[in-house]
């Protein structure tokens, strides 16, 4: 949309590069906290840093941002919340890092702050419409997070219980049973957080869509175009991707990037260039020798 590009020229130079390492290093201050003492992690959380609508509403405006120190993983005892939380924070920041490498970092920062103002804003519908203090927490943000990277790289693959690869469009399809479950069967609280949650996924992409293609003048413009090209003549491409041999012929979304860390002149597409095997002097060398 128009007005989102006219934002984002104005307020780019304020973007938080590498946003989500500072994301992580709160959940890891949070994991850190509770490891050592739960009773005292829940206590502070709950009086003074959770989402709390009634909370905000009364001008404790902090706990739109300390939220955030809540962890991502918890588990039943204290060894497998350090463990379980350790690889989510990598997973977290490895996702964030993809999307704000793919997006820029004023998209990203705009994006994960708009997750942030939604969790607030279902909170305070809780308080004021249902007469409910609901306490939220960072999952549907987290889960935001993953779904919008599965939009991206659909076929990333995932290893689930560390042995079985697992396609990311497919943890985002269970994902989404489990959240249409719990939208039947589940609370009030979770209804109202998983619908602005899922707005906000919404609002962010159609605000970052480019619906010039799709006018009419220049959806008449190209079918014009085609029309009159009887002969096609053979045409170079300009970019092959080094993985699947994908050319800007094969559609024109495609984009294609040099990766600084491969050793030669390998272009990759926008599927594959995070998740190709690097290529080095030495592997090529002894390719040539065999």
């Amino acid at each position: 949309m128009k007005f989102f590009y006219e934002f984002e020229r104005k307020f780019n130079k304020y973007a938080i590069p590498n946003l989500m390492y500072y994301i992580v290093i709160l959940y890891a201050v949070g994991l850190a906290v509770y490891v050592v003492n739960p009773m005292m992690y829940w206590s502070i959380y709950q009086n003074w840093l959770c989402i709390d609508g009634r909370a905000i509403l009364h001008g404790q405006i902090w706990r739109l941002f300390t939220f955030l120190i809540y962890p991502p993983s918890f588990g039943m005892f204290r060894f497998t919340t350090v463990f379980m939380g350790i690889i989510a924070l990598f997973m977290y920041h490895s996702l964030g890092q993809t999307l704000e490498n793919v997006w820029g970092s004023f998209r990203f920062n705009v994006f994960f702050f708009m997750g942030m103002l939604a969790q607030g804003l279902a909170s305070i519908i809780g308080y004021l419409v249902f007469k409910q203090n609901w306490l939220l927490t960072t999952g549907f943000l987290n889960s935001s997070i993953f779904l919008a990277f599965a939009m991206y790289f659909p076929d990333a693959e995932f290893l689930l219980f560390f042995v079985l690869p697992v396609k990311a469009k497919w943890l985002a399809v269970a994902e989404s049973a489990v959240y249409l479950y719990s939208f039947i069967f589940g609370s009030a609280a979770d209804r109202c957080e998983l619908i602005v949650s899922l707005a906000n996924i919404l609002l962010f992409f159609c605000m970052t869509r480019n619906y010039k293609r799709f006018a009419p003048k220049e959806v008449k413009r190209k079918y014009d175009f085609k029309r009159e090209m009887k002969i096609r003549p053979m045409m170079i491409t300009r970019h092959r991707c080094a993985v699947c041999g994908r050319t800007e012929l094969d559609g024109e979304e495609l984009e294609f990037r040099y990766c600084t860390k491969c050793e030669g002149n390998y272009e990759y597409c926008q599927d594959h260039l995070y998740t190709h095997q690097h290529v080095k002097r030495e592997s090529r060398e002894n390719g040539a020798q065999e």
